[in-house]
């Protein structure tokens, strides 16, 4: 195996964690609400540029920055639920409203980046040293090795919490069955409530984490991650949401390894295709039939 192709496997390693992590954030609010959150990409980037205003305020690392991030957008998604979900429920068609909804908060939440930080691109100065790590003819940016040793320990955290704690157990009972949840007394709305700012929280903190990996963002870029998003839910299965993880790895890896034998442009279109053959092949997703347990 030569070392071109190892590079690749690496990069699309780190990759796929990243957009695991976007993908979970979308998943779990489409599993738990059947929200389809076409904002989602906006969030992302508004939470890297609340990085960038708290290192450029106030000289807060994006490191310390993360964590901050998830949990102030985690009380503003808790309060966006109430604002804006329940009155999509009372819709014929929810998840039609949903996208309509979420797609016209996605345009405001852009025009008021574009107005607040304006069209330049911004980026996230974080001192690593050393900064390039070298293992034989593989060299790797520190940065996005430790941005895939975060993106792991926030897949674990979010793990250990669906699977071990008792909110966690009861948001994987209402994507199994809803009405079931109800009956049995679990207050459905506020653990919907959590789940949206679940979502939009991991959104925030993804934001922060590809804004310290990748050169620079802007306003414009909430649309291609919410697009990577559903891409790799897609693969993974929809309201799955470790599904999501799942699609992201073979998506990334994808990606990247046929950046080594192709045009990089060529490359993201064989991820899409991907995609399209995934609908064809298994429209569920690889986990979308199987029970969370």
């Amino acid at each position: 195996m030569n070392a071109l192709l190892i590079q690749g496997l690496l990069n699309g390693l780190i990759l796929g964690a990243l957009y695991g992590l976007v993908g979970l954030g979308l998943n779990i609010i489409y599993g738990v609400l059947r929200v389809v959150n076409f904002a989602h990409g906006e969030f992302l980037v508004l939470g890297a540029y609340f990085a960038w205003v708290l290192l450029s305020v106030f000289g807060i690392n994006p490191f310390v920055a993360l964590p901050l991030a998830f949990i102030s957008f985690f009380i503003l998604g808790y309060g966006l639920y109430f604002l804006l979900v329940p009155r999509m429920a009372k819709s014929d068609d929810p998840e039609t409203s949903s996208l309509l909804l979420m797609f016209g908060v996605s345009i405001s939440l852009g025009a008021a980046m574009l107005l607040c930080f304006e069209a330049d691109a911004r980026t996230l100065d974080v001192a690593v040293e050393p900064v390039f790590l070298s293992f034989g003819e593989i060299i790797l940016p520190t940065i996005r090795l430790i941005a895939l040793g975060i993106a792991l320990l926030l897949v674990a955290a979010l793990t250990f919490f669906l699977y071990r704690t008792q909110v966690g157990k009861a948001l994987r009972a209402i994507i199994m069955n809803r009405d079931a949840v109800s009956i049995v007394g679990i207050n459905a709305k506020r653990l919907s409530a959590v789940a949206f700012g679940l979502g939009i929280g991991l959104a925030a903190a993804t934001g922060v984490i590809i804004g310290m990996v990748f050169p620079s963002f802007s306003p414009f870029m909430g649309n291609d991650y919410t697009l990577i998003g559903f891409v790799v839910i897609v693969l993974g299965g929809l309201g799955h949401p470790i599904g999501a993880l799942v699609g992201a790895l073979l998506y990334g890896i994808t990606e990247q390894v046929a950046v080594v034998y192709m045009n990089p442009s060529m490359a993201t279109a064989l991820g899409f295709l991907l995609m399209v053959a995934m609908i064809f092949i298994r429209p569920s997703g690889l986990l979308g039939q199987r029970q969370l347990s």
